[in-house]
């Protein structure tokens, strides 16, 4: 089997560098312009790698057993991230703000 050329490696290892940058804003408190700013990186670049990781990684979602549950939580559904980041959303949530946070997700 060849071996990976240069730029292989290169492409695997930035794609990582930018997973763990983007986890790493989405553990902070920052806005991503305070995140950028702080780190040297210019915004545009930032968006450009999140949207191109988002597209690469399905958007996977659990299904949450409640049976024999002590009492019953707020939410009821719980969408799990692929950043790790969990979304739980209730019952009464109005449907078109969950259209915006959906739409805001996959950006």
């Amino acid at each position: 089997m060849p071996e990976p050329t240069v730029q292989e490696k290169t492409g695997v290892n930035l794609r990582e560098q930018w997973r763990e940058r983007i986890a790493e804003h989405a553990r902070s408190s920052l806005s991503i312009k305070q995140f950028c700013k702080e780190r040297g990186i210019a915004e545009h670049v930032f968006y450009y790698w999140r949207k191109r990781l988002r597209q690469e990684e399905p958007v996977r979602f659990a299904l949450i057993d409640r049976t024999g549950a002590a009492c019953a939580p707020e939410w009821n559904l719980e969408l799990l991230l692929v950043n790790g980041e969990r979304l739980r959303i209730s019952a009464g949530v109005d449907a078109a703000t969950l259209r915006i946070v959906l739409d805001a997700l996959r950006a």
